[in-house]
């Protein structure tokens, strides 16, 4: 029996990384979402000689209508569905080396050691030296008794 796929052909170089008009302009949503922007501003300007028109532009129902047929409403909003693709896409190049795993299992240990006795990083205790300018004990601390303003 013969396998349908060669087996030699790594999955890193058939994954393809995601692309961007994928998400901002082949939906149908997404086509009508930015052919009705043009539109909607086209009838913005003209409301500036219709007063037909002025009235409806001026209303509060206007005023939503503008955030959403602003052009970075759309692209933010048709642009998570790429970001969230872009994230999980699998990660190309060398495998971590083994000091590098240890180095992020360290710092993962560490981290769990601080999270267990329920205190703060010492990056931002007070009462931990190493905090530098937010340790209560430094003179320049605004946490400092001593200290004078």
């Amino acid at each position: 029996m013969q396998a349908s796929q060669p087996s030699n052909v790594s999955t890193a170089e058939t994954a393809r990384p995601p692309v961007a008009r994928n998400w901002l302009w082949k939906p149908w949503y997404a086509k009508l979402w930015w052919a009705a922007i043009p539109v909607y501003w086209t009838g913005a300007v003209a409301s500036l000689k219709v007063p037909a028109l002025a009235e409806f532009y001026t209303s509060a129902l206007a005023g939503y209508l503008n955030m959403l047929f602003f052009p970075p409403t759309a692209l933010l909003v048709l642009g998570f569905g790429f970001v969230k693709a872009w994230l999980d896409r699998p990660l190309s190049g060398e495998p971590l080396s083994d000091e590098e795993i240890g180095e992020l299992e360290q710092m993962r240990m560490e981290d769990e050691h601080w999270e267990r006795l329920g205190r703060p990083h010492w990056s931002v205790d007070i009462y931990d030296p190493r905090s530098g300018g937010l340790y209560i004990g430094n003179p320049l601390s605004l946490q400092h008794p001593g200290r004078r303003d």
